[in-house]
C-alpha cells in the first residue's frame, strides 16, 4: 500500500486525524469528523490557525465574542459550495453541529501571526474553470491566496466523470523568486481529501518527481486522502464517477504559485472547448 494514501478510520466519528509529524512534514495537520445535531467541539486554537471546511450539514461557531452560523449548509459536497470558518491562533471556540451527520474537515497550521476570524460563505466563493475538453474542472476558492490568514490555502475541486484534473501536472516543492521579486513557485505541503458521488467510485492520482525518486500511482476511494509532500500530482476521475477533492495547503507562502511539468507544457492552449457538465455545484444549490 502507498504510504501517501491515508484511509479513513471505520466506526469512528473522527474518521481522519493526521498530525504533521505523522505525515512526515512540517505544517499541515488534518482532521475530518461527523457530528450529530447538538454535538460540540470545544477547544482553543493555541499556537495554530484553523480552517473548518463544511462538507455537509450546518454548524455554529462561537469565538472571539462573536457568533457565526452557516444556515444554508449543503447536504453533501455534491449539493452546493462549502462554508469555511477561519480562526487565528490563541482563540477559544465552541463549534456546535446544527444538523444530523454534520461532516467537517479541519486544517490547523502553526502560526505566529494574528488575523481576524471570518466565515467565508458559499456565495462569496469565486468559481474558476481550469483546462478544457476532458481536462476541464471546477475550482471553488474557500481560503484563497490573499485571504486574511497566515499560511492556509483551501480550495475544493470538482472533476466530471472521466476527466483529468490538476493537469497538466504541476509542483510546488521549492521556493523560486524572479529577479523582480515575483514569486514563481512556493514550497507547499498539500492534502487531497476525496469524496466520490457513488460509493463504488474512485479516482487515480499520480505523485512523481522529475528524477522519479518518488513515483506512485494511487487508486483513491471515497473519504480517502492523499499526501503530496513534493512532486507533480495529477488526478483522473474514474469513468462514471464525479470526483470531489478538498485541498489544504501550507508552507513557505500563502500562495498557489507552482511550476508545471515541462514535458506537458505544450498542452496549454490546445483545448477546443469547455465541458458542458460544469458547473457541478453552485451556491444557489445550498440549503
Amino acid at each position: 500500500m502507498s504510504n501517501l494514501l491515508v484511509k479513513p478510520r471505520t466506526h469512528n466519528k473522527t474518521y481522519h486525524s493526521l498530525t504533521a509529524e505523522q505525515a512526515g512534514w512540517t505544517y499541515l495537520n488534518f482532521e475530518a469528523k461527523i457530528l450529530e445535531a447538538g454535538e460540540q467541539i470545544v477547544g482553543d486554537t493555541g499556537e495554530y490557525e484553523y480552517c473548518f471546511a463544511l462538507l455537509g450539514g450546518n454548524f455554529k461557531v462561537e469565538a472571539a465574542g462573536q457568533v457565526w452560523e452557516t444556515g444554508n449548509g449543503r447536504k453533501d459536497v455534491f449539493s452546493g459550495i462549502g462554508h469555511a470558518m477561519y480562526l487565528s491562533r490563541r482563540t477559544p471556540f465552541v463549534l456546535t453541529a446544527q444538523s444530523p451527520g454534520t461532516d467537517i474537515a479541519i486544517c490547523k497550521v502553526l502560526s505566529d501571526e494574528d488575523h481576524p476570524p471570518r466565515m467565508k460563505r458559499p456565495e462569496e466563493a469565486a468559481i474558476e474553470y481550469r483546462g478544457g475538453d476532458n481536462a476541464n474542472r471546477q475550482i471553488n476558492s474557500l481560503l484563497e491566496p490573499g485571504f486574511g490568514c497566515h499560511k492556509i490555502v483551501c480550495v475544493e475541486v470538482y472533476t466530471p466523470s472521466g476527466n483529468w484534473s490538476s493537469f497538466p501536472a504541476h509542483k510546488h516543492d521549492e521556493r523560486k523568486v524572479a529577479e523582480d521579486g515575483t514569486l514563481l513557485e512556493a514550497n507547499l505541503e498539500e492534502i487531497y481529501f476525496y469524496k466520490i458521488d457513488k460509493p463504488q467510485g474512485y479516482a487515480i492520482q499520480q505523485v512523481y518527481t522529475e528524477d522519479r525518486s518518488l513515483d506512485e500511482i494511487i487508486r483513491v476511494k471515497n473519504n480517502e486522502a492523499v499526501l503530496v509532500p513534493k512532486g507533480y500530482h495529477p488526478v483522473v476521475a474514474g469513468h462514471g464517477y464525479n470526483v470531489y477533492y478538498l485541498n489544504f495547503l501550507a508552507g513557505s507562502d500563502q500562495s498557489l504559485a507552482n511550476t508545471s511539468d515541462p514535458d506537458h507544457d505544450w498542452i496549454y492552449g490546445t483545448w477546443k472547448g469547455a465541458d458542458p457538465r460544469l458547473p457541478i455545484v453552485t451556491a444557489e444549490m445550498n440549503g
